[in-house]
């Protein structure tokens, strides 16, 4: 991914035999206040999926069992208006479920997986993929930051706690076997203790199988940034503690 463009065919060096990482996507649409990422990585823009495809096709060639789908919010991926139309073997693929799907067919391909997805994008024909779908792991990295409303509101997330607490169900009533991982912060400018006891009780009602906790570190020259009511270095590490 070059100066906005996304550039097929350039070499790739892996460092496993049998599990490979396969980009779908660049960039992101999301401008989480606490993320630079939109800045120096630019809009989302997806690959075609004839190019994703092949590249999987010829990585179970060469004896990989295992894909991992890589993008910043890969449930957003979506085929543009300029693709659409093209490759007649390929005009079903028009989403990430329809993708999952696709990819589910490929012989010697025997665990797929996907990082990370965003909740206000976790449609039910994603559900429904992963659940239908024998080759897609039954783990869902599901990424909370905040179990608080104010909070995710401050953020820029675009879910509700309780949002967030009813696609979990729906997830989990879809797919009775699943596992869920997450992604928390802790410290966000403006975390009250009572924020921070929303995040703990959410986390006993889901039951995470693993969460991926970070104390909130500033990064220059986003809005939370420039937010005044930063929470003190004692609060960010007894909280994370």
């Amino acid at each position: 991914d070059i100066d906005g463009k996304i550039y097929e065919g350039l070499p790739i060096k892996r460092d496993s035999k049998i599990k490979a990482s396969v980009t779908i996507m660049n960039g992101c649409n999301n401008f989480c206040s606490y993320c630079i990422v939109p800045y120096v990585r630019g809009r989302e823009r997806s690959r075609q999926p004839r190019d994703i495809i092949e590249e999987v096709k010829k990585i179970a060639k060469e004896g990989y069992k295992e894909i991992t789908l890589l993008g910043q919010n890969v449930n957003s991926y979506l085929v543009s208006e300029d693709w659409k139309g093209k490759g007649l073997e390929y005009k079903g693929i028009n989403s990430f479920a329809t993708l999952l799907r696709e990819i589910n067919k490929i012989d010697g391909i025997e665990r797929i997986r996907f990082v990370s997805p965003h909740p206000k994008d976790f449609t039910d024909d994603v559900i429904d993929a992963i659940a239908n779908c024998e080759k897609v792991c039954k783990l869902v990295h599901l990424p909370l930051q905040s179990g608080s409303t104010n909070i995710l509101k401050i953020m820029n997330r675009r879910y509700t706690k309780e949002q967030y607490l009813l696609l979990v169900e729906k997830i989990k009533k879809a797919i009775p076997d699943i596992s869920l991982t997450t992604d928390i912060i802790v410290g966000f400018p403006g975390e009250t203790e009572e924020d921070f006891q929303e995040t703990l009780e959410l986390v006993k009602e889901v039951g995470y199988s693993s969460a991926f906790t970070f104390i909130y570190s500033r990064r220059n020259n986003t809005p939370a940034d420039m937010m005044l009511n930063q929470v003190s270095e004692e609060d960010k590490h007894h909280r994370f503690n």
